[in-house]
């Protein structure tokens, strides 16, 4: 059974100049800048021996532009999809990450049930839809390519709710932590059970930066 689990890892993208500034991209396409560049590079080395068989992406620029610096050495075409993509703020898209932190807070005193419903703003996505669409897609990924290793290039908030989602961390944890820019995660799944594996690139949240 052990070698029909497909294994993922799921990449941050590089730096932009939005999460340098503090900004809340959410699905605004944004560019990496040369430290995010950089960073997308150090994660190929990082990668460079792990034998791929598919590559996925967010359609955003910024994390299809990080997968594609990581397969360049596999010689795999990356397939994008909207699913991958960063959670929707709504009208919080291009606010200061502080004004986010500030909503997010509010769901630490609420039940399981009700984080899973709250919305930041009333025309965000809320973690049900959230989850839905992240998990829709990992679960028919592995079910169609058991055994097989599979690179996703993505975003903070969908290895956040990963995490959280699989009692891996806290939303009280990520308070004061973030995962870094080419920073990963790697997860075993069956197509129904996920197993964390390995997280590389959790530091402590740098002030003034954008975690989203």
């Amino acid at each position: 059974m052990r070698n029909k689990l497909t294994t993922f890892y799921l990449v941050r993208h590089g730096e932009t100049d939005w999460n340098k500034n503090g900004t809340t991209q959410g699905q605004t396409d944004t560019l990496l800048n040369d430290v995010g560049l950089k960073q997308a590079k150090e994660a190929a080395k990082k990668l460079k021996n792990i034998k791929f068989d598919l590559a996925f992406s967010s359609d955003l620029i910024r994390a299809k532009r990080t997968t594609e610096i990581i397969t360049l050495e596999h010689k795999l075409a990356v397939e994008t999809t909207k699913l991958l993509r960063e959670r929707n703020f709504g009208s919080l898209t291009g606010k200061s990450y502080q004004l986010i932190t500030e909503h997010f807070n509010v769901m630490i005193n609420l039940s399981q049930e009700e984080k899973r419903k709250y919305r930041v703003v009333p025309d965000a996505e809320n973690d049900e839809e959230f989850i839905g669409r992240i998990f829709t897609f990992l679960r028919e990924a592995a079910i169609a390519n058991p055994g097989k290793h599979i690179l996703i290039g993505t975003h903070s908030g969908v290895l956040r709710t990963i995490l959280i989602h699989l009692g891996y961390k806290t939303h009280e944890e990520y308070e004061n932590m973030r995962m870094k820019n080419g920073g990963y995660i790697k997860l075993e799944s069956d197509g129904v059970e996920f197993f964390v594996k390995e997280t590389h690139g959790f530091e402590a949240r740098q002030k003034g930066t954008s975690d989203l």
